[in-house]
């Protein structure tokens, strides 16, 4: 019985053994060339900022004085005083597809300002300044598209609904703006994208065609720079992955409709700019959400009040204002991408 027990234990090891050598010598040619297979670069550097898909956050700028602001009565100027500027952000950026062969993104943005002044008394624009919001509501679409390992293009479009108003039925087409921007570039390492293209603005309160510089770099695993030039730039210093210190600017800003009876036609346009350099921490709480705070100053860009849509002769302005410069802190709650 034990010799039959032998033949089998021999018999089995043989083919085991014979079913490894046949492994080892396996021709992997038979399943196709991998050199084939078309790679595309990624929208992302190692250690950039992470992408917020939601966000919400709350900020608050100090007094400040308002110079020269019309009263359409009178047809003087007055000096007002604003003792603080409340607004709420909040966004949305939500991926519709995303594979290597691009990425499609649609969001919706809200941003919503209370001016709070001092004593409006009979300045009727300085009384509508003081009653209501300045509020931008929006839908943006924005499309990175990799052509090969190196090359990409960067397409942005958003509209906007901006002015002074509380239902639907004071939505107007003079308080629409579009924007939009097309950016060609090279990823040329996991560390360095840069781009050059051509964008429509209103972030400086005037609607401008200007060039634009996007450039993302790591110098190394601590330090780099996140640049969309000229609407934002920031130098960075990642602590951790999870704990990111940012020092740089944004420009910020609209044209905002606002039905003025005092005015020669009845209505004005807030070309509204503002510059803000800053100091920003980005810090993980859990999973993918993050918080965010932000402390600077706000600098006057811009307050032009006009008469006509997109105006920028002088004959067209109702009155401009060289506001004051207050310090500013901005919270935000944020669910960033993976």
């Amino acid at each position: 019985m034990y010799k039959i027990v032998l033949v089998c234990l021999v018999f089995f090891s043989t083919n085991a053994i014979a079913q490894v050598d046949s492994t080892e010598v396996l021709d992997y040619s038979n399943f196709g060339d991998a050199e084939g297979v078309k790679r595309y670069c990624n929208q992302k550097v190692l250690n950039q900022v992470p992408q917020r898909i939601l966000s919400l956050g709350f900020e608050q700028q100090g007094s400040f004085m308002m110079p020269g602001v019309r009263d359409g009565m009178s047809l003087m100027n007055q000096d007002i005083r604003v003792n603080q500027v409340s607004a709420i952000k909040a966004q949305a950026n939500i991926p519709v597809i995303s594979n290597t062969k691009i990425i499609w993104q649609l969001g919706a943005n809200y941003w919503s300002s209370q001016f709070s002044i001092d004593n409006p008394g009979r300045n009727s624009f300085a009384q509508r300044l003081d009653a209501r919001a300045m509020t931008t509501t929006g839908i943006t679409t924005t499309i990175f598209k990799p052509l090969n390992e190196k090359n990409f293009m960067i397409f942005q479009a958003s509209g906007d609904m901006n002015g002074f108003y509380q239902r639907l039925s004071d939505l107007t087409s003079d308080a629409f703006t579009f924007s939009g921007a097309l950016i060609y570039g090279w990823k040329t390492s996991d560390k360095n994208m840069i781009g050059a293209g051509i964008s429509r603005t209103y972030r400086a309160g005037q609607l401008l065609h200007i060039p634009v510089l996007f450039w993302n770099k790591a110098f190394n695993d601590r330090w780099g720079m996140e640049l969309l030039l000229p609407a934002r730039g920031h130098l960075k210093y990642n602590f951790s992955t999870s704990n990111i210190l940012q020092v740089g600017f944004e420009l910020e800003g609209n044209q905002f409709f606002m039905n003025l009876p005092d005015s020669p036609t009845g209505k004005v346009f807030i070309q509204r700019g503002e510059f803000k350099p800053r100091v920003m921490w980005d810090k993980k709480l859990s999973g993918f959400v993050w918080l965010s705070a932000q402390a600077g100053l706000r600098y006057n860009w811009r307050f032009d009040v006009v008469t006509q849509h997109d105006a920028k002769e002088v004959n067209q302005q109702y009155f401009t204002s060289p506001l004051g410069n207050p310090f500013y802190f901005n919270l935000s709650l944020n669910f960033v991408s993976p």
